[in-house]
């Protein structure tokens, strides 16, 4: 079996529960968009925001060190034991001072009424950073179809209890109608609080489905190894906060400086509903991302000591941009569809911004697919510096753009961050680990998409089926390009695909 047939294959595994597990949790979206006003969908959105940055702060790059430590050593016991202590150990303080000083937290938040919810969404922290380690223990031991179940399983609960919740108990309470149980399950007094207790529900059922993997662990600090084991994730954990500003900081930015503006709590968090429901929209390519990254990151470790690991790199890249570059295209010529996923019409007119988001993370992707090259080169540290420098500049344009433009500025601020971090990473790793990409297709396959998209949404008016039509031509002119250029059908004959 070729290497890249090899990683398609683990992708799919991975890609299929990722991507569904995901659509799964994003059907919630338009649950909560259709049941609460844009300004309580803005707390679920804002705290969901901290939710990437304290993610990566609790697991603290622990994850990336254990795949390189596990290649290094070959004592795939050891290391794992020694870094999942020391990640019990970071999650232990987190957990006694976030509940300690919850009030404080929400103070500053500016919701001193939601003291409990700061409290559940700790415990949902602490119970995905520790459940995290064991869940990339089953990726390294290649057990995809566990990790797929445990993860599926999890998102399924988070539904149902939504479901519960919100959809059941909620309408029954608000209807005057409320049955002895709707009333049990629902208080009005907690309200979108029940978010967060839903997802604290799902987050249980991966320690559990992980209890006999758990019950086998030993706790054993690595007083040896510790410090080896927090340099090398250091640089990484520092790049992953500063990605997470890149990716989350523009929704708790715009609250503040709306809020400063108007003096109105309720307008600024109306704003971030609106922006987080449609940032939503662009989120099908983080789809694609996340469920690459999971397969992508331990096979392009398995690849470094081959001699052809250059060409299956840049090949891998050049087919990844086919698949992000064609989500973008058509996404954004099919919003007339696409709109409905936010059922509610207070919600569309941000729909403006999906296509601007869609390709920053078109670029995002591209991003995170060729910074493997200082992982490989033992180089994290500058990965870290480029991601801080995009943090830098995120800051920089948020607090230029979102006075003037609001959500809009926002999102072209995460466009350009991206552009140019993705331009860094490149120039970097071509003095320090260079792969040959094959830079002619990938700016073709960029350039081609931008006008078909620009030139489509100038083309399209107000009648849906003529808009669905140029979108579907456009989608279909890309397709055709890329079947001329790469014909994949041949290309099933040569040595990577056979």
């Amino acid at each position: 079996m070729s290497t890249l047939k090899k990683l398609a294959g683990q992708t799919a595994v991975y890609g299929l529960s990722t991507i569904f597990g995901r659509l799964l949790n994003y059907a919630l979206v338009p649950l909560h968009v259709w049941i609460f006003a844009p300004a309580e969908f803005g707390v679920v959105g804002e705290f969901y925001a901290y939710a990437t940055f304290l993610a990566v702060l609790l697991t603290f790059g622990l994850e990336t060190t254990y795949f390189r430590f596990v290649s290094k050593s070959g004592n795939e016991e050891k290391t794992y034991t020694e870094i999942f202590s020391i990640i019990l150990i970071l999650n232990g303080i987190f957990l006694i001072l976030g509940l300690l000083f919850s009030q404080a937290i929400a103070n500053v938040l500016l919701y001193p009424q939601y003291q409990y919810i700061v409290m559940v969404f700790v415990v949902i922290l602490v119970i995905d950073a520790c459940t995290a380690l064991p869940l990339a223990r089953l990726r390294q031991q290649n057990q995809a179809r566990k990790f797929a179940l445990v993860n599926l399983s999890s998102i399924g609960a988070v539904i149902l209890f939504n479901l519960i919740f919100i959809l059941y108990a909620k309408r029954q309470v608000d209807g005057g109608d409320a049955s002895s149980l709707a009333s049990v399950l629902y208080s009005p007094a907690i309200g979108i609080g029940y978010v967060f207790i839903a997802n604290l529900l799902g987050s249980l059922v991966k320690p559990l489905m992980l209890l006999n993997d758990l019950k086998k662990f030993k706790f054993s600090f690595p007083k040896a190894d510790y410090k080896t084991y927090l340099m090398f994730a250091a640089p990484i954990a520092l790049a992953g906060l500063a990605g997470m500003v890149n990716e989350a900081i523009d929704r708790p930015l715009l609250k503040y400086i709306v809020y400063a503006q108007s003096n109105d709590l309720e307008f600024a968090s109306a704003q971030v509903g609106v922006y987080s429901a449609n940032y939503k929209l662009s989120i099908i390519i983080t789809l694609v991302i996340q469920a690459f990254r999971y397969a992508a990151e331990p096979f392009f470790f398995a690849q470094e000591k081959n001699a052809d690991r250059a060409k299956i790199y840049s090949r891998v890249m050049t087919w990844f941009v086919i698949v992000v570059v064609f989500i973008f295209l058509s996404v954004s010529l099919s919003l007339d569809i696409f709109k409905w996923f936010l059922p509610k019409p207070a919600y569309w007119e941000g729909l403006h911004v999906v296509p601007v988001l869609l390709l920053a993370n078109v670029f995002l992707g591209i991003y995170y697919n060729q910074s493997i090259w200082y992982k490989l080169a033992d180089k994290p540290l500058y990965g870290a510096w480029i991601a801080v420098g995009g943090a830098l500049m995120t800051l920089v344009l948020n607090f230029i753009f979102i006075p003037f433009f609001g959500y809009t500025g926002a999102a072209w601020a995460t466009l350009f961050v991206y552009a140019s971090m993705t331009a860094g990473s490149w120039y970097f790793g071509q003095k320090h680990y260079p792969i040959k990409y094959n830079l002619r297709k990938i700016a073709l396959y960029l350039s081609v998409a931008i006008i078909l998209c620009l030139l489509g949404l100038w083309l399209q008016g107000d009648q849906v089926t003529q808009n669905l039509l140029i979108g579907f031509i456009f989608s279909a002119l890309f397709i055709g390009l890329v079947l001329f250029i790469e014909r994949p059908l041949s290309s099933l004959r040569k040595t990577y695909f056979i």
